[in-house]
């Protein structure tokens, strides 16, 4: 990553002084595509991440193999999910494997401990090892092989990146991105998956579109309307119990899709009017360019974001203050500093109107 395609996005004080400093770019994009603000190279290429999730379950849904497998709104989020592994999320999974008629041992994400400590406690106390089905990526996974079961295709090796349900979720995310497929840049995600690097305001873009898909073919303007409204429908599938994306989705009631990705990428999503009355829908793609390691910094710089956009209030910040910005204190609940933005958009940002900073 070029240095000089970030700018410094978040600040932590000790006393007087600027401790360290989280650098990284965003953009902010409306359906069509137009840049309503910056920081740092919209233009920067990276991974999403599994802040991709929703756009891999596209194509599924567009021929509408949720409808096929009669899934629940709640099943059609945890396909868009990066869960806790908790006892809940795990039957969820399996009932979704139950109608499509696959197993856990067609899981190709590996296995990966429960992020929720309280079922790692539980599952240490019953003597259960975690399995693939408690990895954050099963219910991404299932979807795929869903995807593969309802179009009658090989469920080996779902993951190739030439199997034809890795190449139909390549198109379509190009398609959402508005990027040529041959500009999209392949890696192998930590669960063994294709995915993609394009610009942060191509990221953005599709974020947008998958919250207004006005301009959309009907199929895929259908598809993403479920898809978002699972997803906020249903936060507590998509991440977990004191999971960012989680708590921010359930504060805004709705109007707000967010998904985060490792190595510090977020992607939030904006409805139309969620900053007033003729706000058009905003995609947000944020990288921290250090890949935010505590997690800290992209969650926010999402919430400064929203806040300077109007989508949040103060009141709502501070719900997260302490846990997500705000003061810093040690051990002893001694305030010692602040972790706090140091970016700032214009006025009237909605209206195509902002400065960049």
């Amino acid at each position: 990553m070029n240095p000089t395609q970030t700018t410094s996005l978040v600040e932590l004080t000790r006393g007087k002084i600027v401790e360290s400093i989280h650098f990284g770019a965003f953009a902010v994009v409306d359906p069509s595509g137009r840049l309503v603000a910056s920081s740092g190279d919209p233009g920067l290429v990276t991974f999403l991440r599994s802040s991709a999730k929703p756009f891999q379950a596209l194509p599924f849904v567009e021929q509408n193999g949720d409808e096929a497998f009669h899934l629940t709104q709640r099943e059609l989020a945890i396909l868009c999910a990066s869960h806790s592994g908790t006892d809940e999320h795990v039957e969820v999974v399996r009932g979704i494997q139950e109608k499509v008629g696959v197993r856990e041992a067609d899981l190709l994400c590996g296995t990966q401990p429960p992020y929720h400590q309280p079922t790692i406690k539980a599952m240490v106390l019953r003597g259960e090892d975690p399995t693939p089905i408690r990895h954050e990526c099963s219910g991404k996974h299932t979807g795929m092989l869903a995807h593969a079961k309802m179009r009658g295709l090989p469920t080996q090796e779902y993951i190739d990146p030439e199997h034809p349900v890795q190449k139909s979720i390549l198109a379509s995310f190009a398609e959402m991105c508005g990027v040529p497929e041959e500009s999209v840049e392949l890696g192998i995600d930590g669960c063994s998956a294709p995915n993609f690097a394009v610009p942060l305001r191509s990221a953005a873009l599709a974020f947008a579109r998958l919250m207004d898909p006005e301009g959309l073919a009907p199929n895929r303007a259908a598809a993403c309307r479920r898809i978002s409204a699972a997803m906020t429908a249903h936060p507590d599938m998509v991440a977990g119990p004191q999971r960012f994306d989680t708590d921010l989705m359930t504060l805004a009631s709705g109007r707000i899709l967010t998904k985060g990705g490792a190595e510090g990428f977020q992607g939030v999503g904006l409805y139309p009017g969620a900053l007033g009355p003729g706000s058009p829908a905003l995609g947000i793609a944020i990288k921290v360019s250090d890949g935010d390691p505590a997690g800290r910094a992209k969650s926010f710089v999402a919430l400064e974001l929203l806040h300077q956009l109007g989508a949040i209030s103060e009141a709502d910040l501070e719900r997260f203050a302490g846990r997500v910005g705000g003061p810093i204190y040690n051990w002893r609940r001694l305030r010692v500093g602040e972790m706090r933005a140091s970016f700032t958009l214009g006025r009237d940002v909605w209206s195509g109107r902002a400065a960049q900073d």
